[in-house]
Formats: structure tokens, sequence, C-alpha cells
């Protein structure tokens, strides 16, 4: 099994370049976990309590869970993902079945700040964006997705999502085997990409 992990700030392009390199390679043989799934279950807290959560610290992310189900991957055994939800600010209590493939993506904005699940990727990329564009892309996502509102996405973006992407993501380049910038179509990253899927598969 090769694993490639994919990270950048928020509103980057991880998504894109994910879809780029599924659209690349044959049906069935990729699979992806996103790191937004394994965030960790706040359920013994209030509501209230759970929107003061610094979701962009990597104390906010089950990386036990997240290692543990990647090895069981590696050894052809399925995980049972758990589902997010970004409205409730916890996990749903409903889990995705997911089984091993060929390629395993994992995907998410802090998954290169953590040394355990940095080892265990075949290849690391780092998708590259503009503050500013990233910020108006979260702008977008967050109130026609997620239920926020301007206010509050911008009060996020300046108390915490901004000081933390320079202190946990942006750092994060050094690690990335490959950095992929701004998210254009980027044909040329994309084929160095498969073909290093190809030759390693």
């Amino acid at each position: 099994m090769l694993i490639i992990g994919i990270a950048g700030g928020t509103g980057c392009g991880k998504t894109t370049v994910v879809n780029q390199i599924l659209n690349e390679l044959p049906e069935g043989e990729v699979g992806v976990i996103s790191q937004d799934s394994y965030y960790k279950d706040t359920s013994h807290l209030t509501y209230d309590e759970r929107v003061k959560i610094n979701f962009d610290h990597p104390r906010s992310i089950d990386f036990k869970l997240l290692t543990a189900h990647l090895k069981a991957l590696k050894k052809d055994e399925p995980v049972h993902q758990p589902v997010y939800s970004f409205v409730k600010h916890n996990r749903t209590g409903d889990t995705i079945l997911t089984h091993p493939r060929k390629v395993m993506i994992v995907e998410g904005i802090l998954i290169l700040t953590n040394p355990e699940l940095r080892t265990m990727f075949d290849i690391k990329i780092f998708v590259h964006a503009d503050s500013d564009e990233r910020l108006i892309r979260r702008l977008k996502r967050d109130i026609a997705e997620r239920g926020r509102d301007l206010d509050e996405v911008l009060m996020r973006y300046q108390n915490t999502l901004k000081p933390m992407h320079d202190q946990f993501i942006e750092p994060m380049k050094e690690y990335a085997d490959m950095i992929i910038p701004n998210n254009k179509y980027n044909t040329v990253a994309i084929d160095i990409v498969r073909t290093i899927i190809n030759e390693k598969l």
C-alpha cells in the first residue's frame, strides 16, 4: 500500500489536488481518509463549550486513532472512519466503512505536524496558496456549507486560524517532498505524482 499525505492551509485547494490524483488513477485503486473525520470526540462538552475549541491546533485531532486506522489498513483490514459534523462541532456517531486500497490518500491541514503519522507517508505533498485567496475560499465555504456567519468566520480567522497556520502549518513545508503552488490546475505536479505512484505500484 502506498500512502500519500496531502497538507496545506485551510482553503488552499487540497481537495482539488486529491480529485486530480483520483482522476489520474484507475477507479477502485485509491481510498481517501480525511483528517477532518478525526477531530476528537467532544460529546462530554456542551455546544457552547465545543464552539470555543481551537480546531486549528494539533491537539484537536485524534492522531492516535488516525495512525491506528492507517496501520490496520496497511495490514489489509477495513476500518470505520468516524463521521464529523461541522455544524455540531462533534462526531455524529456514524462511521464510514473504509476498505484498504493500493493507494491511500490522507488529507488535512495538520497531518504533517504529527511525527508518527509523517513517517507513514510514502509521499508528502504540501499545497500552497496565497493567504487572501485561502481566506476568501474559507469564507465562502463556511457560510455556504457550515452555517457560519461572516463575523464568526473572520473572528476565527484572526484569533485562531491565522496564528495556528503560521505556527503549525506553514513550517510543515520543510517535511514535504513536493510543494504544489496555488491550486491552479497544475498538470506537471500531478503528472509527477502519477509517475511516482505508478512506479511504486
